[in-house]
């Protein structure tokens, strides 16, 4: 079994354990603070959707840090088996739903709205591009989009890269609607 810990919040330290998987990168420590240090470092009361979960770091990681709600969506047996798992090393949290599930169908069926959906798919996919229609959906108007992917990305739709960085072949960025 591989691990992460978690690094902020009420789980902070808390290690979460994954198999291996293809295309299961979980995003690093390093990342994760940068990300949170972006968004603030709490997230009361906002609702979060990880539609690629794998190991879960980002969204336990969100809950951790006081996310209301937070949807993980995955849909490979064995890494949703470690969710579970994980989530009950956590108690868990009343915060957390784990969906087994495809992340467009999911996106596609839900008429929930989110603040911030984190979107790490596997590379090389088309995933981002068969997603971006369906994002605006399920974002709230201010909401924001977490994207990790193999290349630098400029917009997803309306949502505009506000901040970007680079980690080994990971390229990580947060989006926000650009307004008039």
């Amino acid at each position: 079994m591989n691990s992460v810990r978690i690094v902020g919040g009420e789980f902070r330290r808390r290690v979460l354990r994954f198999p291996d998987s293809e295309g299961l990168r979980p995003t690093p420590d390093r990342v994760r603070e940068t990300l949170f240090n972006w968004l603030g470092q709490q997230l009361d009361g906002w609702h979060c959707l990880d539609l690629f979960a794998g190991s879960g770091a980002l969204g336990f990681e969100a809950a951790s840090r006081g996310a209301a709600r937070v949807v993980m969506v995955e849909k490979t047996p064995r890494v949703l088996a470690a969710l579970h798992e994980n989530c009950e090393l956590l108690h868990k949290p009343a915060a957390v739903e784990i969906v087994r599930g495809d992340a467009l169908q999911y996106l596609a069926a839900s008429t929930a709205k989110f603040d911030l959906i984190f979107v790490d798919p596997p590379y090389h996919k088309g995933w981002i591009a068969r997603l971006e229609p369906l994002l605006p959906g399920a974002l709230n108007e201010d909401g924001a989009i977490y994207v990790e992917a193999e290349h630098e990305i400029g917009s997803l739709g309306d949502w505009r890269t506000e901040r970007h960085g680079k980690a080994g072949e990971v390229h990580f960025h947060l989006m926000r609607r650009q307004t008039a």
